[in-house]
């Protein structure tokens, strides 16, 4: 991958890859991973954009699909992985909030879409953005929201 093509094309949707990346994982390690994958994936895939949708979006679907795929391999091996979770010592910068770790922990428990809809919704996209990205609706995305809401609150609090 050029630092051209980096610059250009990953860096201004860094922010929502770091999100989704952050929404799927809960360790440094794998985050990284997940992170270097999207964006290897988005470079190989480079000539497969066909602009019929924005590049963000376009960057979203990736983004998710990598997470996606990811998370069905991380789950097969859950036992390497907690041994690897335990030998982390250093924390990036994305994971020193605790407030912040607080939601994305109750983001991880969140089925699949609605991890998704979430951070796209916290990252400020429109109704449309996210039904473009999610491949639902636009009149659902609304009420998804919401019900999502309620059980992060749910989660958090306990009530």
């Amino acid at each position: 991958m050029s630092e051209d093509f980096y610059i250009k094309y990953i860096v201004p949707h860094k922010g929502i890859i770091i999100k989704l990346c952050r929404a799927y994982t809960d360790n440094e390690f794998d985050f990284e991973d997940y992170f270097q994958e999207v964006c290897l994936q988005i470079w190989k895939s480079k000539n497969n954009f066909k602009s019929q949708s924005k590049w963000s979006t376009w960057v979203y679907r990736i983004t998710l699909n990598v997470c996606m795929t990811m998370l069905k391999k991380q789950k097969k091996h859950t036992e390497i992985n907690k041994m690897i979770q335990n030998d982390i010592s250093t924390e990036s910068e994305a994971f020193s909030n605790e407030e912040l770790q607080m939601l994305y922990a109750a983001i991880r428990k969140l089925p699949e879409i609605d991890k998704a809809i979430i951070v796209l919704y916290l990252e400020d996209k429109s109704y449309k953005e996210i039904a473009e990205v999610s491949g639902m609706n636009i009149s659902t995305i609304g009420a998804r929201i919401n019900r999502i809401k309620v059980k992060l609150k749910t989660i958090i609090y306990g009530k």
